[in-house]
């Protein structure tokens, strides 16, 4: 499955320079807003020690991780919802994503001017939110308007619908984000086809400097309180640092240079893997000698429709899943020596996928 991530925030808070070191692609980093006009997309690799032992085990003659694309989306201003600077244009872009990751400026830097005068991440990501907010407050408006023609009828379903879309319209006035505002089945598809730009699953990226990496600073502290109550994830990288990680080719300097930070990965990785978490994500693989490979569903797929991911015959054929988890697998040390060990399972249409399966499909078409 495709998985789209958009990297949004102010101009100059470090949006740019952690897509670089994201994708080593060279999107243009420049001490001034709008320095991305266009969306630039990178396709990033999704690191997992998994997928490097089944590999280190098989020997297959190649290796495929799973992707996500990220998206360094221009630097939102306020009135953006109202078109400033270059708002519907970047609004679209947002939309476009299956997760948002907000940048917040942490740091303070006299030579990286910020668009706002001083450093205030609160201030940053409230000034965000206004203009996600206003921007979903003219689609709820609009799509109330298809509503109320509907249910001059007298129909009480689109009645129901109505009160309940103008009471999230109220919660969103007031400042909240549509996905801490909770609704009933009854507007589970119009919230889908509306696609809000605050109802998608949000990650905050505090920038901060080397110093305050590990322990955060005073900005970090003041900010984590500020969105405490939200249903966010929070994660303190320097994309400084990162910067300076990409730069080194050896992985064993980038894992000394690391050491010496205090820190076992690069930030990047988190990102990447705590973005999984947040879309509800989990791998599984196949693993044999033309390829190692790893798939990308959602918490709670059955076999048939994981095995869709890999090719529609699959799931339209399914008769049963071969499964050896990925523990008994390392542990035994191969796929035979699982089978010999019993911890070789045989599994149907009901099974449940779990984090880290290692798969083979029946199927027949």
């Amino acid at each position: 499955m495709g998985l789209k991530c958009g990297i949004v925030g102010l101009p100059n808070v470090g949006k740019s320079t952690l897509f670089n070191c994201l994708t080593n692609a060279k999107a243009l980093a420049a001490n001034y807003p709008f320095a991305t006009k266009d969306p630039n997309v990178g396709v990033i690799t999704v690191p997992d020690a998994r997928l490097d032992k089944l590999t280190e085990l098989v020997k297959p003659q190649k290796t495929l991780p799973t992707t996500v694309d990220i998206v360094d989306i221009a630097g939102l201003i306020k009135g953006a919802s109202k078109g400033e600077g270059l708002g519907n244009q970047f609004l679209g872009n947002i939309r476009e994503v299956d997760a948002i990751i907000h940048v917040v400026r942490c740091f303070e830097d006299d030579n990286v001017i910020h668009v706002d005068g001083s450093v205030n991440p609160v201030r940053d990501k409230e000034i965000i939110d206004a203009e996600l907010i206003f921007k979903d407050l003219d689609t709820i408006e609009k799509r109330l308007e298809k509503l109320k023609k509907q249910g001059k009828s007298g129909d009480k379903e689109i009645a129901k619908m109505v009160a309940e879309l103008e009471h999230i319209r109220s919660e969103m006035e007031s400042g909240k984000p549509a996905r801490a505002v909770e609704y009933s089945e009854i507007l589970e598809e119009s919230m889908k086809e509306m696609m809000l730009l605050t109802a998608k699953p949000i990650m905050y990226v505090c920038n901060v400097d080397e110093e305050s990496i590990l322990d955060g600073n005073d900005f970090t502290r003041i900010f984590e309180e500020a969105v405490k109550d939200e249903n966010s994830l929070v994660l303190k990288i320097s994309a400084a640092i990162e910067a300076e990680v990409m730069e080194l080719e050896d992985p064993e300097e980038r894992k000394e240079f690391l050491a010496e930070l205090g820190l076992e990965e690069p930030g990047v990785n988190v990102v990447i893997n705590k973005a999984y978490q947040l879309l509800n994500l989990i791998t599984y693989f196949t693993a044999g000698e033309k390829e190692v490979r790893a798939w990308t569903i959602e918490v709670g797929t059955k076999a048939p429709a994981a095995a869709g991911v890999i090719h529609s015959d699959f799931e339209k054929g399914f008769i049963r899943a071969e499964v050896i988890s990925y523990e008994d697998f390392v542990n035994c040390g191969s796929e035979h020596a699982a089978k010999e060990a019993g911890k070789h399972r045989v599994e149907g249409k009901e099974y449940v996928v779990q984090d880290g399966d290692v798969m083979h499909f029946r199927f027949n078409v």
